[in-house]
């Protein structure tokens, strides 16, 4: 079955791009159904071609893609489904983008720079969607970037349990790996009931252009601290502050974050480290090269399916949070 009806004859319908179907196949488990059949394929040009095997008319939606690399080609094919179905007369279209592209580029710090987050919101709402579901957005403002509803989850309850399950909640102290993270940090103390750090990073004045000096704010000697943040790209912020971390006395230190984008460097910085886990969901495929003991992947796939439904139904997508305030 591919769809799910309500009995006034509603139907959801949910659909992958090429992207990262592994996640949406989980999805599709958790909701019950089976994804579109679709047929897309490439030119030899590059071009992306996208044809749906199953009438769309008068469905509810659900395009899933997350931004993986190559993330343009992968955005790009995310537009053309929500074209393609907006041509199909879908009766509401929600692109569902566990990790939203360019989410970083969300405003300029001098002049003539993008806003790119800013573009890509655009560019779905130009393309057809009516709404977009998402996780742990780099900054709450990106939600405002769309002119419609965005439901923005949270991987928190699912990360801090995790980790509440694992560790002495006694000896842990949550760190933020610098002045920007200090708010989901605070979250993070506040679910696990744990004291809170941060890492100040500043220039050493006998260095040009370079963060040299990385200062701990907080106790965390004979403490186990776990570094939070929303992505982990090339590894160098956090095993940056994770070093400062132990110099400073921790006893063990954890990483937990939404997103391992793990570009470039990341693998060889988080093998070189002495983190003990690196915890992440799978909003992100983990690239097969980085096959580490010590990297742990949960699944947001429970959440998402969740949240998809309670659209879907019309009902309250806020109150998945407050089961977990």
């Amino acid at each position: 079955m591919t769809g799910i009806k309500t009995t006034g004859q509603k139907k959801l319908m949910l659909f992958t791009g090429r992207g990262y179907p592994q996640l949406a196949e989980e999805v599709a488990h958790q909701l019950g159904v089976g994804l579109v059949p679709t047929k897309a394929f490439d030119f030899a040009n590059g071009e992306i071609y996208v044809r749906f095997q199953e009438s769309a008319r008068g469905a509810d939606c659900f395009v899933m893609q997350s931004h993986t690399t190559p993330i343009n080609q992968w955005i790009m094919e995310q537009m053309i489904m929500v074209d393609a179905l907006k041509r199909a007369s879908a009766r509401s279209i929600t692109a569902i983008v566990p990790f939203y592209g360019y989410a970083r580029q969300d405003k300029k710090h001098r002049g003539r720079e993008p806003i790119s987050a800013r573009l890509i919101a655009d560019l779905l709402k130009t393309a057809g969607a009516d709404r977009i579901l998402t996780v742990d957005l780099h900054t709450d403002q990106i939600q405002g970037f769309f002119d419609g509803p965005v439901d923005h989850l949270f991987a928190l309850p699912v990360l801090a349990d995790y980790v509440a399950s694992k560790t002495d909640r006694s000896k842990l102290t949550v760190v933020s790996p610098d002045a920007g993270r200090v708010r989901v940090a605070d979250r993070w103390g506040d679910r696990l009931g744990a004291p809170l750090a941060i890492v100040h990073k500043r220039r050493d004045p006998d260095v040009a252009h370079q963060v040299t000096v990385h200062e701990v704010v907080g106790h965390v000697e004979g403490r186990v601290c776990v570094l939070v943040d929303d992505m982990v790209d090339t590894g160098g912020t956090i095993c940056a502050a994770a070093d400062a971390l132990f110099a400073n006395g921790a006893e063990d230190v954890i990483v937990a974050a939404t997103h391992g984008v793990l570009s470039g460097p990341a693998g060889d910085r988080l093998k070189g480290s002495k983190v003990s886990e690196f915890i992440f969901t799978n909003t992100l495929p983990t690239p097969s090269e980085l096959d580490l003991d010590k990297i742990t992947v949960l699944s947001m796939a429970p959440v998402i399916a969740r949240a998809v439904r309670e659209v879907f139904e019309d009902g309250s997508v806020t109150s998945l949070f407050e089961e977990h305030a």
